[in-house]
């Protein structure tokens, strides 16, 4: 990696790491050159504008999810083995993401949710990829024979979400030692709902 190419990814790694404590819009671009030892005049040299490092910041986090959550789940079995370890990797995601605790991306939908423009369709386009995500396994684990044939694999992706969206504001907001088990509990009975009847 270049000597640019360097500074770049540690404008954004830091950027990033910000973001999960005060918001995306919430990074101030004065403190990061100062985190950072970087004059203003040099952090725009790397990037044109706050909007260009926002979305270069939201394109590290998808980086990042991928690593930690879609690729060891892919490495799984397909079928259930694999939907189970994208959920595992999910609640693991929430808890520690080597950014401390929480999910950037929930903190990015309610920031956005409201916002149209350039940042909200990024957010918009990573949650509808973790949707697919989960949606083909799910397509897979049935046609494995794990699932019902008639499983509505965006449903079940739907009611995921909402899972690990609860788990999320229970560990973190609550502070609810319990929440992993709920979570677990939750996920075993959407399971059960959707596997195949063994002969």
């Amino acid at each position: 990696m270049t000597k640019g190419g360097d500074t770049r990814s540690s404008i954004v790694r830091e950027a990033l790491s910000l973001a999960t404590s005060v918001g995306l819009e919430g990074v101030s671009l004065g403190v990061l050159a100062s985190r950072l030892d970087l004059s203003k005049s040099g952090l725009f040299a790397h990037f044109k504008s706050k909007e260009a490092l926002q979305i270069a910041v939201i394109d590290e986090a998808r980086e990042r999810f991928a690593e930690r959550v879609v690729l060891p789940a892919l490495a799984k079995p397909r079928g259930e083995p694999r939907v189970q370890a994208l959920f595992e990797n999910q609640l693991k995601w929430s808890e520690n993401n080597g950014l401390g605790s929480g999910c950037i991306f929930m903190a990015l939908v309610q920031e956005y949710d409201d916002r149209p423009g350039p940042l909200r369709d990024r957010v918009v386009d990573s949650q509808r990829e973790w949707r697919d995500i989960i949606a083909k396994a799910v397509t897979l684990a049935a046609r494995e024979g794990h699932f019902r044939k008639d499983t509505d694999a965006e449903q079940f992706a739907f009611e995921f979400v909402g899972l690990a969206t609860s788990f999320q504001e229970s560990h973190k907001l609550f502070r609810d030692k319990s929440a992993k088990m709920r979570a677990h509990t939750g996920f075993e009975r959407l399971l059960a709902s959707v596997r195949a009847r063994r002969n």
